[in-house]
């Protein structure tokens, strides 16, 4: 399956989405309106242009996700690493560390990933 780009202020709703799946349209609006300060009519736009995308499936009044979070998130790292960096994750992650501290309870972590990367486990 093909995954749609979901821009920023989209993506934004659909956490609320995907933390809530599957939720009512008139609970998502509220929600939406509470956490991310929009006008009923522009969430109610999203879900129907987010529906025509594949994004979501809008079934008698209950909104469902049809693209998962992690499947997305994938998806932008795929797309951050091919622009930003050449398709390269170590190039990736020695401009990650010069800005950022890693702890040694993330480099672990970390360190746990690549383990189970190379016994194939990838998770």
């Amino acid at each position: 399956m093909s995954i749609p780009k979901i821009h920023e202020g989209k993506y934004r709703f659909c956490l609320i989405l995907w933390e809530h799946d599957p939720v009512s349209a008139g609970d998502l609006a509220r929600l939406c309106a509470d956490q991310l300060g929009w006008k009923r009519t522009t969430i109610y736009t999203i879900i129907k242009r987010l529906g025509e995308r594949g994004v979501l499936q809008n079934d008698d009044g209950t909104v469902i996700s049809l693209v998962y979070k992690d499947d997305a998130q994938a998806y932008e790292i795929d797309e951050l690493l091919e622009k930003k960096f050449e398709g390269s994750l170590p190039a990736f992650f020695a401009a990650f560390t010069k800005r950022q501290d890693v702890s040694d309870t993330d480099l672990d972590e970390l360190q746990a990933m690549i383990d189970r990367a190379r016994k194939g486990g990838g998770k």
